[in-house]
């Protein structure tokens, strides 16, 4: 299993960024993704999952500014991030399922 994070950068509140993660090495069709989030002393915590159906489940602190979205034919999926807070700020993780694979991490800061 391979997971491949990009797209986290700097930015200032209020803006937006688009994280991609692309997979390899298992059946990504049919594999529930997540995207985890884990902010500086604090733990690594669920933001979003999607099924390999399109369901998709979101944390209360992201509901309505995330979208968890996938593409199947490129085994890829992606968190668009808008109206970004300085607490959004963390290292975002792809992972398999609930965390039966992670990959490597893409640190997102938000600050003015």
């Amino acid at each position: 299993v391979q997971l491949v994070e990009s797209g986290g950068g700097l930015v200032q509140p209020g803006e937006s960024l688009r994280l991609s993660c692309a997979a390899s090495g298992f059946t990504f069709s049919i594999s529930t993704m997540s995207w985890y989030r884990q902010a500086p002393g604090k733990e690594r915590e669920l933001v979003a999952a999607i099924s390999g159906f399109g369901g998709t489940n979101y944390a209360d602190s992201v509901k309505g500014r995330f979208t968890i979205s996938r593409e199947n034919a490129k085994k890829t999926v992606y968190l668009q991030m808008n109206s970004l807070r300085p607490e959004d700020t963390a290292v975002y993780y792809c992972a398999v399922g609930l965390g039966a694979s992670w990959g490597q991490g893409t640190q997102v800061t938000v600050s003015s």
